[in-house]
């Protein structure tokens, strides 16, 4: 189960890193510039786009002053103010020449684009942003974030009165709660953690618990069924993927607390990490009453026990084929597969948790997509259960997933022990200014009352359409390529031309939310109170393990959002076949209507292809075009992609950061995605581009529209992070690092070298090149 009710379990997103960053603190902000003057620091160019931005702010004064002339003239300067153009087509509006500014500040014109083209387009941005103390990554996603932050919080701290919704008013609520303003946190201390270790039957590290009467079935049915706390498996309701019309119970491997199998693995790299993580868990177990030593020593057992887990789960890279992952079975055929607990019992506790209960029978079906995990932790467990100091390793165990997802919520001395995990996981200690963390949180909890606020402050309207439109001609671009595709045959490529018309998209928000009583409907069960930051947060996990159990009898709504309308990102469901941009993601540097057409194919547009691309990667092949599982291709159009995906995964497996290499496999789908997305934005630009007038040049800047496509797309990926972070990033993320997700699809793509001249053999222009889409 999960925090926020409206997460997607089968979505992929276009990935701005999403890495948790712990708690927050006190921002402290480095100082970039020392032992020179910002002017002297300039180069020439950048001199010459600065005096042009001066002598513009001249003419807009002039014309100011001009309004005292006759009639005839004030109009014609304003003609020519309203369009915009300077001399030689130059475009001189105000949104022209703040983009240009910022594109010439990004580059390193000391770097040949045709040796590192991420240098040359973000190695101006990575020596200007220096990342801030409390942030472990920075980059273009990270700072338009920290700008909706701020619209947030601005209409979070106005009055009550002035909100439309109860729902907005809970959302004001839970952010009072965690900003403290009385303190209150500070004054319970650990009080309201002990308190809900003895609702769960007490936790042998504080010292108070009863092996005797613990038994492993009541402890799951208090944890994850009253609770909705994680622990050896996950569990959610969601679209069956053989039929997405219908929602059913599925059932997968977890119960790792560090992100990253290999963490536990690999002992000798990872010495570090786990030597952090116990002092973590050794500091919160003494504060929750713990004496040090023996804390201490449960806790390494909890290590072990973790460790024993990860043994059994199968890495990321090896899961990928969700044909592979799918068994479908009945409750019955899996208590036979893994018969540590009572599943049709467990099941039935959960039921009691829904608005309408109702009874689970031995032949309801659910998806099991590890069985050979569940199976293997049945031997794993039924050793531990055999006795009283299993027993308790089990429960400490399991009070322990609980204890370390609700410490966010207590006091400054339990935030403060993850201090040193947080370290060496990401490269900082620090956190997020304690508002931006109370935005965020508060956005992850109550994400569309939140959406609702954001919207009616800052979404542009016509912003849709014109989207609406882009996304269209992306799509006509992507059709058009498969023609060209002679690895596939014709069968199967009318039914992914079909597939692609059928993508639906959803662009902004969902309309919803601006209807009060449609909002106060949804979050109708949520209760939050002001000076009660843990209680609510408890009553949020309750709240969104109901919502997901009511889904069960209900036909799959999609109509249902993934995101909330802030979020910086966008995503692909492949259950629903849809594509989904919020509309936090619909502004500058991605999209903005006054900018030129080159930039926003080049930013928005890819991040279009990326999402619509995802529907024809390794996974999201296997679905149709209604969002169902099952084998749609011609058995030799098969062997020829993965001919294809098999070369794109040596060519990503070859790059390398930190002395560590990426995982191919592992990133595969977002590396196709990656390139598929570049070349349908790309072909739909050049459709754009001969349909239409010249667009002006951009002042101080000479680059031609085609290059500046391939600029604005680079720049979307300046970014930098802790060599930490990196190193977590290759281990866990499916996205390839900022680096590669502009080398990488930029080497593969011919127009890219054309446009810039770059020889054949050189970096970016290799002989060898992957295509699939």
């Amino acid at each position: 189960m999960y925090k926020q009710a409206e997460f997607e379990d089968d979505s992929s997103s276009v990935g701005s890193v999403q890495l948790a960053e712990g708690v927050s603190a006190t921002s402290t902000h480095i100082r970039y510039h020392t032992g020179t003057t910002l002017w002297k620091a300039r180069t020439l160019l950048e001199k010459g786009l600065l005096v042009l931005a001066a002598l513009l702010a001249l003419v807009v004064f002039i014309l100011g002053t001009l309004l005292s002339v006759t009639s005839k003239q004030v109009s014609l300067l304003r003609v020519q103010h309203v369009d915009g153009r300077g001399p030689g087509d130059l475009c001189l509006t105000l949104p022209c020449v703040m983009v240009a500014s910022s594109i010439l500040e990004s580059l390193n014109q000391h770097v040949d684009p045709c040796h590192d083209f991420y240098e040359f387009s973000c190695g101006g941005w990575v020596k200007n942003n220096p990342i801030p103390y409390e942030k472990s990554i920075w980059g273009t996603f990270g700072k338009l974030e920290q700008q909706n932050q701020l619209v947030i919080k601005n209409v979070l701290e106005r009055p009550e009165s002035e909100f439309a919704s109860d729902a907005e008013r809970k959302a004001k609520h839970y952010y009072a709660s965690c900003m403290d303003a009385n303190d209150t946190i500070e004054a319970l201390g650990a009080r309201p953690m002990l308190e809900l270790l003895k609702k769960v039957g007490g936790w042998n590290v504080s010292g108070k618990f009863d092996v005797s009467s613990w038994s492993l079935q009541s402890a799951l049915h208090v944890l994850q069924n009253t609770y909705n706390m994680g622990g050896l498996f996950t569990w959610i309701v969601s679209a069956d993927d053989r039929n997405s019309s219908r929602n059913i119970i599925q059932i997968d491997q977890g119960g790792l607390t560090l992100p990253a199998r290999d963490n536990y693995l690999n002992k000798t790299m990872n010495k570090k990490i786990l030597t952090a993580y116990l002092d973590y868990m050794t500091k919160v177990g003494v504060l929750l009453n713990g004496e040090e030593n023996s804390t201490r020593k449960q806790m390494q057992d909890v290590i072990d026990f973790e460790t024993e887990l990860a043994k059994l789960t199968t890495p990321l890279e090896d899961r990928r084929d969700d044909e592979k992952n799918y068994h479908n079975m009945s409750i019955s055929a899996l208590q036979e597969l893994a018969p540590f607990m009572n599943w049709r019992d467990y099941f039935n506790d959960a039921m009691r948790h829904r608005s309408k209960p109702r009874k689970v029978s031995e032949k309801e079906t659910v998806v099991v997509y590890a069985p050979e995990y569940l199976h293997n932790i049945s031997h794993l467990i039924k050793e531990y259960n055999s006795t009283d100091k299993g027993k308790i390793i089990l429960n400490n165990y399991l009070v322990w997933q609980m204890v370390r997802s609700m410490t966010a919520y207590m006091s400054q001395a339990f935030r403060d022990a993850y201090k040193g995990l947080r370290k060496v996981l990401m490269g900082l200690e620090g956190g997020d200014e304690p508002w931006r963390y109370c935005v965020a949180d508060t956005s992850s909890v109550i994400g569309f009352a939140v959406g609702a606020m954001f919207v009616k402050e800052v979404f542009v309207g016509n912003s849709k359409p014109m989207a609406e439109d882009m996304i269209n001609e992306v799509r006509d671009a992507f059709k058009r390529n498969l023609k060209n595709l002679h690895w596939m045959d014709e069968e199967t490529r009318k039914s992914a031309e079909k597939k692609a018309d059928a993508i639906s998209d959803m662009i902004g928000f969902p309309n919803y939310i601006l209807d009060p009583t449609a909002l106060d409907e949804t979050y109708k069960y949520l209760i939050f109170k002001s000076d009660e930051y843990f209680e609510n947060n408890v009553r949020a996990n309750r709240y969104n393990f109901r919502m997901s159990l009511d889904m069960l009898d209900e036909p799959v709504n999609r109509t249902r959002w993934g995101m909330s309308p802030p979020t910086v990102n966008a995503y692909y469901a492949a259950s629903k076949n849809q594509i989904v941009f919020p509309a936090g993601l619909l502004q500058s540097p991605f999209y903005d209507i006054r900018h030129p057409h080159s930039l926003n194919y080049g930013s928005m547009g890819v991040v279009m292809g990326h999402e619509l691309t995802h529907a024809f990667d390794d996974q999201g092949r296997e679905y149709d075009e209604n969002g169902n599982l099952h084998k749609w291709w011609n058995n030799r159009t098969i062997e020829k992609f993965k001919e294809r995906t098999d070369c794109m995964v040596n060519q990503y497996s070859k790059y390398d950061l930190n002395n560590k290499y990426i995982n191919g496999k592992q990133t595969l789908g977002e590396n196709i995605a990656d390139n598929g997305g570049l070349k349908a934005a790309y072909h739909a630009y050049l459709k754009w581009q001969a349909e239409h007038e010249e667009e002006m040049r951009l002042p101080g800047l000479n680059f031609t529209h085609r290059q500046l496509f391939f600029l604005s797309f680079a720049q979307v990926w300046c970014s930098a992070s802790t060599d930490e972070t990196t190193d977590l990033q290759i281990e866990k993320d499916t996205h390839s690092p900022p680096r590669f997700r502009v080398v990488g699809p930029l080497s593969n793509f011919d127009e890219f070298s054309k446009e810039f001249k770059c020889p054949m053999g050189s970096y970016m222009n290799p002989k060898s090149k992957c295509e699939v889409w």
